[in-house]
C-alpha cells in the first residue's frame, strides 16, 4: 500500500479551491430565525404529511413575542409551515420539534440539521480563522442562550436532545472569541452560564463522588426517538435491530443486564445507549460492547475537558482582576490532574485509559483520546515521549486511526474524524513533537483535499487506511451515511492549515 504522507502535499491552488469551498458553506451551513423552517425540518423523525413543522420555545420565553417577531421576518407561506409551542415538561412531549434559538448560528451539514453542542467548537475555530467574527459570536452567544433557557449545552437543539449535553467546549470557546474582541463586559456577563454548565457536569449523575472525576449519562428513558426513525439500513433495520441480530448470531454471553429474549431490550440497555450519545462517540466498543457500560466510566476524553474548563475559568477570573477566584478554580484543575493521572495513566502501555470505577480497573481499549492529556498539559514529559512512542499504532496513510480495534463502528479503526486530528497534532506540538504533529496534519488535509476533488465536498469522516471517503459500505452500525457539509471538518482543516502555515 502507498503511504499517503509519501504523496506530494496539495499545492497552494489546491488547498485554495478548499478554502473558497469552506468560505462559502459558512453561509450554507448557518441558521437564524429568518431561516426557521429550514432549520424546523428534520430527516431524523417522522412526521404526519402537510403536518406544520413544530417550534418549541423556552417557558422562560414570551411565545406570543416570539411569534410576532417570527412573522415581521418570515412570509405568511414560511410562517403557516410552523407551530410555536412553549416547552412544556420533558414526560409531556408528545410530537418532537426544533428548540427555539434567538439568534444565528451553525451546523455541521447532511442530516445534522441543528446547533451541536462539542461540533461548534471546531466550527467556532473555522469561522474565527476565516475572520467570520460576527457568526462566530452569534453561535457562542446561542450556546449560552442553551444554558440559560433549557438549562444546559445540549447535544443538539431538538426536544429530544433536552437528556443530554455533549463533551464540554464551552469555556474554549469563549475565550477563543474573546481573543478577538476583548470584550470584557460580555466575559462577565456569560461567566454565570459557564459556571452553571460547570454544575451541569460536575453534580450527580454525572459526578462519581467517591473519585471526584465525571462520567457521561443521559437521563431520559427508553429508545432514543431519532435512532428509531432514521438510524435504519438498506432493508430498513434500526441500530438496535442490528445489534439484536449481533446479539444472536454471535451468541454473545452475559447480556442479561441488557436484553431479555422475552420482552426485548432493557432499560440498562436504553440507558448505556442514550449516553453513548451524549459522549459524542457513537457508537464504538470503548466502553463495553456498543459502549453500552459507559455509565461505569470515568472517561479520559471528558475529564481532560473538565480540567480545562476548571482551567479556562481560572483565566476568566485573571482577566477580570479577580485573582483569588482564579487560585479556586485553579487548584480544582491541578486536583483533576492528579487523578486522572494516578486512575487513567498506564505506565506499561504508555497509554492513557478510560477507568471503570465498579471493576476499579483501567480500560485496555486503545482510543485516540489517549492524546487529549498532552493537549492539555496533564501529561508529563516523560509520559508523553512514552505515548508518542505509540503513536505509530494509531498512524495510517490518511491520518490518524480513531482506535486500533475493527469493528464496524464508526468511532473505530479504520475511520478517521476531524476532532481528533486537531486534539493530537496540538498535543503532539504542545510537547515540541513537531515532525510527528506536523506528518499528522499533513496526512489528513492530503486525504480531505483528495476527495474533495473527487466529490467537490467535505465530508463527516474518513477511511483513513484506503484513504477513502466512501465508508458507508464499512459502518454496520449507527448510521451508514457520510455527511456533507462539514463543519467540524472544515473548521479543523483551516485550523490545521495555520499550524502548518507557523
Amino acid at each position: 500500500m502507498q503511504q499517503l504522507s509519501n504523496l506530494q502535499f496539495p499545492s497552494t491552488e489546491q488547498i485554495a479551491a478548499v478554502r473558497a469551498y469552506i468560505k462559502q458553506s459558512w453561509q450554507t451551513l448557518s441558521r437564524s430565525p429568518a431561516d426557521i423552517l429550514a432549520a424546523a425540518n428534520d430527516s431524523k423523525i417522522e412526521r404526519s404529511e402537510n403536518a406544520p413543522w413544530l417550534v418549541y420555545v423556552s417557558s422562560k420565553e414570551d411565545r406570543l413575542t416570539v411569534e410576532q417577531s417570527l412573522q415581521q421576518i418570515l412570509s405568511k407561506e414560511e410562517f403557516d409551515a410552523i407551530e410555536v409551542k412553549t416547552l412544556p415538561a420533558d414526560s409531556q412531549i408528545q410530537e418532537h420539534g426544533l428548540l427555539y434559538l434567538p439568534g444565528s448560528y451553525v451546523v455541521p451539514g447532511g442530516r445534522f440539521n441543528e446547533m451541536f453542542g462539542w461540533d461548534s467548537y471546531f466550527i467556532l475555530l473555522g469561522l474565527l480563522q476565516d475572520r467570520e467574527l460576527e457568526l462566530g459570536q452569534s453561535l457562542v452567544n446561542q450556546l449560552v442562550y442553551e444554558v440559560e433557557h433549557y438549562g444546559t449545552i445540549l447535544n443538539a437543539n431538538r426536544t429530544y436532545f433536552l437528556t443530554r449535553s455533549q463533551p464540554p467546549v464551552l469555556t474554549l470557546m469563549v475565550l477563543a472569541l474573546f481573543e478577538h474582541t476583548q470584550d470584557k463586559q460580555w466575559l462577565q456577563s456569560v461567566l454565570p452560564a459557564i459556571e452553571k454548565y460547570y454544575t451541569f457536569w460536575t453534580t450527580e449523575p454525572h459526578l462519581h463522588p467517591e473519585t471526584g472525576l465525571s462520567r457521561f449519562f443521559d437521563s431520559g428513558t427508553g429508545p432514543a426517538p431519532e435512532v428509531i426513525s432514521d438510524e435504519k439500513d438498506d432493508v430498513g433495520r434500526t441500530h438496535y435491530d442490528r445489534i439484536l441480530e449481533y446479539y444472536i448470531t454471535q451468541e454473545i454471553a452475559g447480556l442479561d443486564a441488557y436484553y431479555d429474549s422475552a420482552s426485548g431490550f432493557t432499560e440498562s440497555f436504553y440507558q448505556g445507549d442514550r449516553s453513548m450519545r451524549e459522549s459524542g462517540f457513537d457508537c464504538s466498543h470503548r466502553f463495553g460492547l456498543f459502549n453500552l457500560e459507559i455509565t461505569q466510566y470515568l472517561p479520559v476524553c471528558l475529564n481532560v475537558l473538565l480540567y480545562q474548563m476548571e482551567q479556562d475559568i481560572a483565566q476568566i477570573h485573571q482577566i477580570l482582576s479577580e485573582k483569588s477566584l482564579g487560585k479556586i478554580w485553579s487548584d480544582r484543575a491541578t486536583k483533576r490532574s492528579q487523578i486522572i493521572n494516578q486512575l487513567m495513566w498506564d505506565e506499561q502501555a504508555g497509554l492513557y485509559f478510560d477507568y471503570n470505577f465498579v471493576t476499579h480497573q483501567r480500560s485496555q481499549y486503545e482510543f485516540a483520546t489517549t492524546f487529549y492529556p498532552l493537549w492539555a498539559g496533564i501529561a508529563s514529559q516523560k509520559q508523553a515521549e512514552k505515548v508518542v512512542e505509540n503513536l505509530s499504532k494509531f498512524l495510517a496513510p490518511g491520518g490518524l486511526l480513531t482506535s486500533t480495534n475493527v469493528t464496524g463502528n464508526q468511532w473505530d479503526a479504520p475511520f478517521g474524524w476531524a476532532p481528533l486530528h486537531l486534539m493530537t497534532v496540538q498535543g503532539l506540538s504542545r510537547y515540541h513533537y513537531l515532525s510527528q504533529a506536523k506528518d499528522v496534519a499533513q496526512r489528513f488535509m492530503t486525504l480531505v483535499v483528495r476527495e474533495f476533488e473527487k466529490s467537490g465536498a467535505i465530508v463527516e469522516k474518513y477511511d483513513v487506511v484506503k484513504c477513502s471517503a466512501n465508508v458507508s459500505d464499512e459502518i454496520r452500525f449507527g448510521y451508514s451515511s457520510n455527511e456533507i457539509g462539514f463543519g467540524w471538518t472544515n473548521g479543523v482543516f483551516l485550523e490545521l492549515l495555520s499550524f502548518l502555515s507557523q
